[in-house]
This record gives C-alpha cells, structure tokens and sequence, in this order.
C-alpha cells in the first residue's frame, strides 16, 4: 500500500522531570523553526482556555432555544463578548493588576 506520511515527534522533557510530560506529532515540513513547532503545539492551551472562558464564563452553553436563528444570535453575542475581553486583556499592560 501507500506508504504514510512522514511525521515528526515534539516532546516536552523539562530538566527536573525523570521523563517527557507531554507528546505532539506533527506533520509539518523539515525545515520548519523548533520554535514555530513548540509555539503551535502550545497554542491548543490558549484555545483550550478560551473555550471554557467562553462556555463557562460568557454563557456559551446556556442556550436553550430551539430555532437556528436564536442559536446564532446566542453564539454571536458569545463570540462579541469574548473578542472584548480579550482586547481588553491584550490593552492591559502586564504590570496592571486585575480590575478589582
């Protein structure tokens, strides 16, 4: 059959642990930076995160309509509130605490 495709093995090995804590696989080109592939690999955390920022504290998942168009409209308004939080969060200079 056809051979598969050719995939590269990322580990993240920190130098206290005995052995690698986390594994991704990726089938991106040879030549690409290791510092693209750990900041890609990383990035499923951010969108984790935002994920359950949005379900959780923006009400997501509080939907309980039945038409296509509510379900929509719910999920516009989500996605508005959660690109101002995080505008709001990126304005923030890093040394400004929380507002209270």
């Amino acid at each position: 059959g056809p051979e598969l495709p050719e995939c590269w093995l990322l580990a993240e090995w920190p130098a206290d642990q005995a052995e690698p804590v986390q594994f991704w696989l990726s089938d991106l080109p040879a030549d690409t930076p290791l510092t693209t592939l750990v900041r890609l690999a990383k990035l499923r955390w951010r969108i984790e995160h935002d994920y359950r920022e949005m379900k959780q504290a923006l009400g997501l998942a509080h939907f309980e309509g039945r038409t296509w168009g509510g379900w929509h409209h719910h999920v516009t308004l989500v996605s508005v509130a959660h690109a101002f939080c995080t505008l709001q969060r990126l304005a923030r200079a890093p040394k400004d605490a929380a507002p209270a």
